[in-house]
């Protein structure tokens, strides 16, 4: 079946960079696009961005210009770079396809 891992959350000051992983089984992971979302403590889980089969990005204008996906089909693995983080980055951190979630990886900026 799909499986999703991610890896690579913890605890950053304002302005740190972290990089999250998601390694994806279970599926043909060249074809698939794979979606991060988050979900801050206490709020819904939001669109963070997308990652195509092609490699085509979107993200939100949140995090625009401070996150950026990537992908290596080699590794069945996706990476969500984060730089520049605050505060209201806080939260558990989800990669999704194929109607399967990850167990997520909760990201803290400290202020």
């Amino acid at each position: 079946q799909v499986q999703l891992v991610e890896s690579g959350g913890g605890l950053v000051q304002t302005g740190g960079s972290l990089r999250l992983s998601c390694v994806v089984s279970g599926v043909a992971f060249s074809n698939e696009t794979i979606n991060w979302y988050r979900q801050p403590p206490g709020k819904q889980r939001e669109l963070v961005g997308i990652i195509s089969a092609d490699g085509r990005t979107m993200s939100v204008d949140s995090v625009k210009g401070r996150f950026t996906i990537s992908r290596d089909n080699a590794k069945n693995t996706v990476y969500l770079q984060m730089n520049s983080l605050k505060p209201w980055d806080t939260a558990v951190y989800y990669c999704y396809t194929h109607l399967t979630w990850g167990q997520g990886t909760l990201v803290t900026v400290s202020s």
